[in-house]
């Protein structure tokens, strides 16, 4: 059977309408994300995201850095979502994520263009970067886009703090979530996110994304088409929350659970304020990471190729 995407049949039975309607009330006190900052964003009014009534878009384009099973041989379609809705002191993307003028602000139907434009470029799946604090506009945007024949599958590519009235607004329309887990304690959120909630608010975040589209499934040709792809950033000196994060991995999802053990790590933006950032990942780390994960019985961890990896796309 052909691959539909999930967001086709929840427009053709009648609930993408009422899920517009949903979206726009969640912006009125707007409780998109975890920080639940309750202003008007329908009147333009800003808090933690600093992003009112529109999306604001940094670029889009065709990616081939994504994990093989996205990118395939055409490209990922990645739309990067500006002002991110955490304050990463590590942040790779800070010129994206943490300036409050960045990215252009985008209507409904400017952002259903560009999904279009990926898909003429002949992109896999629309890739959805940093998409927490504006799931209200992505819905907004999602029926104009299928009006002009969009058929791609859907990647909602997530630092992991969402809100659970946005993931609500997500169910039946994500068929791949890429959900991050940074950190496990507490204590280190508070200091490195500026988010100490955000352990819990992973946990229940992921839960319910695994529950809504399950484990990674793939297409005839290798390509991702629907379930959880979950990524975690091995930082220097932090193995022993590598090892929570993973323990709870496998054992509150599944040890089939698809999981991006990322080596990337270099200091950035703030990073070198805390000495313990202040470095590379030493490779020994790298390995130690990937041998927790196979004693926890993670068995699939996702193994990188040179591109082109897909035979055919």
């Amino acid at each position: 059977m052909a691959f539909a995407p999930a967001y086709l049949e929840t427009y053709a039975a009648g609930r993408l309408s009422e899920k517009v309607e949903r979206a726009r009330e969640e912006l009125q006190g707007c409780r998109a994300c975890p920080r639940n900052c309750g202003v008007d964003r329908l009147a333009g009014r800003t808090a933690a995201c600093y992003t009112g009534r529109w999306a604001a878009v940094s670029s889009f384009f065709a990616h081939f850095g994504e994990e093989d099973c996205l990118r395939g041989t055409r490209g990922s379609g990645t739309i990067f979502f500006s002002r991110c809705n955490l304050r990463c002191v590590f942040c790779q993307n800070w010129d994206i994520s943490q300036d409050k003028t960045a990215g252009r602000e985008v209507r409904p139907a400017q952002l259903a263009a560009m999904m279009v434009r990926l898909q003429e470029e002949g992109c896999h799946n629309i890739n959805l970067v940093t998409p927490e604090h504006v799931a209200p506009q992505i819905v907004e945007a999602l029926p104009h886009a299928i009006e002009q024949g969009l058929r791609l599958p859907l990647v909602y590519n997530t630092s992991g703090y969402d809100g659970p009235a946005s993931l609500g607004l997500m169910d039946g329309l994500v068929d791949i979530y890429m959900p991050d887990f940074k950190f496990w304690a507490p204590g280190s959120c508070a200091r490195y996110l500026r988010a100490r909630d955000y352990p819990q608010v992973a946990r229940v975040a992921i839960a319910e994304m695994h529950r809504q589209v399950g484990l990674l499934r793939f297409g005839p040709t290798g390509l991702a088409e629907r379930g959880v792809l979950l990524r975690h950033l091995v930082m220097p000196g932090y193995l022993d929350e590598t090892r929570a994060i993973l323990h709870w991995i496998a054992t509150e999802l599944s040890p089939a659970t698809y999981v991006n053990l990322m080596d990337q790590y270099r200091p950035a933006f703030h990073a070198l304020r805390f000495p313990e950032l202040s470095r590379w990942l030493y490779p020994e780390e790298v390995e130690a990471a990937r041998e927790i994960a196979r004693r926890e019985g993670l068995s699939r961890l996702d193994e990188r190729g040179p591109p082109p990896f897909f035979a055919r796309g």
